[in-house]
């Protein structure tokens, strides 16, 4: 079973979002703020991460920049989520690297598949 880190700070975001992976399968881990992803990040170890843009204490670009440049994480696929659907801002979200973009409101089976994906390609 993969291991999903899902840093959102809105409750019912992370809430709702979590119980649609568990159903599918997948164990998830939760942070609130792009600080608790960092660390949990290192200290959980997850298969991929879903990561907010829009985060409190460290936004989601800086927390994805921090997982990246820290050898023990820099392996770990990112997906940014936000609710931002600009040009600019899905560039923005790969230069801080992440692996792929989605946008909100999440469309599961959209999601799914560039999960599904990732995982794949970190597996091989």
């Amino acid at each position: 079973m993969a291991k999903i880190l899902l840093v959102e700070d809105n409750d019912m975001n992370r809430d709702m979002l979590s119980r649609r992976l568990v159903r599918e399968g997948y164990e998830v881990v939760a942070g609130e703020d792009g600080a608790e992803g960092v660390a949990k990040a290192a200290g959980e170890r997850p298969d991929i991460i879903l990561m907010d843009m829009g985060l409190p204490v460290m936004d989601g670009w800086e927390a994805t920049r921090a997982i990246k440049a820290d050898p023990r994480t820099a392996s770990i696929p990112v997906i940014a989520l936000t609710a931002h659907t600009t040009a600019s801002d899905r560039q923005m979200a790969f230069e801080a690297g992440c692996d792929d973009y989605d946008t909100k409101p999440i469309e599961m089976a959209r999601l799914l598949g560039k999960i599904e994906h990732l995982l794949r390609g970190a597996g091989s």
